[in-house]
């Protein structure tokens, strides 16, 4: 969750603002972070003890157990990663313009062509478009290239042990010794990302149990190096989250000067025939399809940046990673895998700043238009109050925060600015 090489995974602090792990699917959520600095207060010793005890009643075998725990000791700059409170802002076309580069494009195609076979098959048992799989296989890892260098072992037992997010991380590490003891994969061969992730599409361990495939037909479930592994296990798990064969995913569009900004949002569904009718075009200039297909109208930049519809199909790229930015840019990537332009970078005008956005959010809460702290990153949640706030000032609702936003809820204004 990956040209210089841009990944999610060596670009971690990069992209912190955006990143998020993938969802636990059809699983309930995990339980909300304790507070990054929270204190351990037990010994990493007495921790492992009492969890050796868990695996075992889990159905661990005692083999596996003492494989992996009995020389396992704690990385304390695991805990310093996670707990990093860095930010850098990135808006979507920054984000976007990193991640698609003209190697990873290539590369993709390359790979389409290469393993056509493969891809057809899988699509066939699946029902996921090779270009889907083939854009997460690039973002995720360049294509087995950053898989990660981290013990996962080591890393999830001491994320299970910290304080912070260790519920969930100890259902993970049980997977981790499920895969183990299935015969998978050996201990020594587990090296992926720091948060635990494994293999060329970065599965969590408990997704790794669940959703991998043995589809070369050697007995076990690869995701490092087996290639029909990777594509197999990674369609089943897109399938999982809701894919509906032979649908599109994303489309960019056209759109016009006085549409009603407000439908604007990814839970907003409208049928392409009321796009239409209102005038989105695609991006030849032809009005989109007229049919009844239930699409969402999404504008990262808002209304003078780039703009998409959002299909049915696209409900599971939020599923697989949190982030907005990231969802979009794996879907579209799937469609330049499939030959569609680079998007339209649009005129969004000046962009605010880290500190600019932390001020307009700490306006937003003064307002009552969002709860929480001001940390300067444009989520999901500072984009339904920035909505929120566009309308009951008469603003086009789009969601962007702006400079006259900012300064219509009471923020410098751009001289004030400039003078100081």
């Amino acid at each position: 969750m990956r040209s210089a090489r841009v990944s999610l995974l060596a670009a971690s602090a990069i992209l912190a603002a955006t990143y998020a792990a993938p969802a636990m699917a059809e699983t309930p959520p995990p339980p909300p972070p304790n507070a990054a600095n929270c204190q351990n207060t037990q010994s990493f010793e007495r921790w492992l003890s009492e969890f050796r005890k868990e695996a075992l009643a889990a159905g661990i075998t005692r083999q596996t157990v003492s494989r992996v725990l009995d020389d396992m000791t704690l990385d304390p700059s695991i805990i310093a990663r996670d707990r990093k409170q860095g930010f850098f802002s990135q808006t979507f076309t920054a984000f976007s313009s990193k991640l698609i580069s003209a190697g990873r494009i290539k590369n993709g195609q390359a790979k389409l062509k290469q393993h056509r076979e493969l891809f057809e098959r899988v699509e066939k048992d699946y029902g996921v478009p090779g270009p889907v799989i083939t854009a997460f296989w690039a973002l995720e890892s360049d294509f087995g290239g950053g898989m990660g260098d981290q013990s996962v072992l080591r890393s999830l037992a001491t994320l299970s042990y910290d304080c912070r997010r260790g519920e969930m991380f100890r259902k993970e590490f049980i997977s981790a010794l499920r895969i183990v003891d299935a015969g998978d994969l050996q201990p020594s061969e587990m090296i992926g990302a720091w948060a635990g992730e494994l293999g060329q599409t970065q599965f969590l361990p408990s997704h790794y149990i669940t959703y991998g495939v043995d589809y070369d037909g050697d007995g076990k479930r690869n995701l490092l190096k087996s290639v029909p592994d990777v594509i197999a296990s990674t369609a089943n798990f897109i399938k999982s989250l809701g894919w509906r064969a032979g649908e599109p995913w994303i489309e960019e569009v056209r759109v016009p000067q006085n549409l009603a900004w407000e439908e604007a949002d990814l839970s907003i569904q409208h049928p392409r025939s009321k796009w239409a009718e209102w005038g989105v075009k695609d991006i030849h200039g032809n009005p989109v399809k007229r049919d009844d297909l239930p699409a969402s109208l999404l504008l990262p930049m808002g209304r003078f940046g780039p703009a998409f519809l959002a299909y049915p199909n696209f409900q599971i790229y939020p599923k697989w990673n949190g982030s907005l930015n990231y969802c979009i840019t794996a879907a579209h990537l799937a469609t330049r895998l499939e030959g569609a332009p680079a998007f339209s970078k649009g005129n969004p005008g000046e962009e605010l700043s880290f500190q600019q956005a932390k001020e307009l959010q700490q306006l937003l809460i003064k307002r009552g238009y969002m709860e929480g702290e001001a940390d300067g990153k444009i989520g999901a949640g500072t984009r339904k109050a920035v909505k929120a706030a566009q309308i009951k000032l008469g603003l086009p609702a789009d969601s962007y925060p702006t400079f006259e936003l900012l300064e219509k809820l009471g923020g410098r204004t751009r001289r004030e600015r400039a003078e100081n």
